[in-house]
């Protein structure tokens, strides 16, 4: 997919792992060789520990890897932010894939995160995930402090994904300001 898009693409997950002898695993180098941009790290359907995610942020950046940590909570968001992942995108677990996006059901938690965040990692950028539906879901994102959205089902889910990833865009902006930091 890396190849045939003009987009960067990323993988749904590495481990932290140095290469070898790893089998299961999936490690920054194999991600790298396969033309990926960066990674997901730490997603509530493959979790990892606040250590490994650590190591995973480190052995994504070594190779010239974006990572970007999902987190679920506030206080998740501040803890992981210590590690400096190029992005964090806050996604309480029980709205990933619902109707209900965080930016509308929960606005507080995208705007405590994106403070706690800025707090601890002022070079991190945040994501708002959970629930992202469309341009309204991102409008409000944005308003709330996030530079982007985290998406998967708005856009898997669908017949027409070209039409979810442009009602999607709609919600940006046509003039961004440069982020704060």
């Amino acid at each position: 997919m890396a190849a045939a898009l003009p987009i960067p693409v990323l993988a749904q997950h590495t481990d932290p792992d140095e290469p070898g002898a790893r089998t299961g695993t999936i490690v920054a180098e194999a991600v790298a060789a396969a033309g990926a941009a960066g990674s997901l790290l730490n997603h509530s359907e493959r979790p990892l520990s606040e250590e490994e995610v650590g190591r995973a942020v480190a052995r994504l950046e070594s190779v010239r890897l974006v990572p970007v940590v999902c987190a679920r909570d506030v206080d998740n968001s501040r803890l992981l932010a210590r590690f400096h992942p190029a992005y964090l995108a806050v996604e309480p677990p029980e709205l990933i894939g619902g109707d209900r996006s965080v930016a509308t059901a929960q606005p507080e938690i995208v705007r405590d995160a994106v403070a706690a965040v800025r707090e601890v990692s002022p070079t991190t950028q945040v994501l708002c995930g959970a629930g992202v539906r469309d341009r309204n879901d991102v409008r409000i994102a944005l308003e709330l402090g996030a530079v982007g959205v985290l998406v998967a089902s708005a856009v898997t889910r669908v017949a027409d994904f070209d039409e979810a990833i442009g009602e999607l865009l709609a919600g940006y902006p046509t003039r961004r300001a440069a982020p704060r930091g």
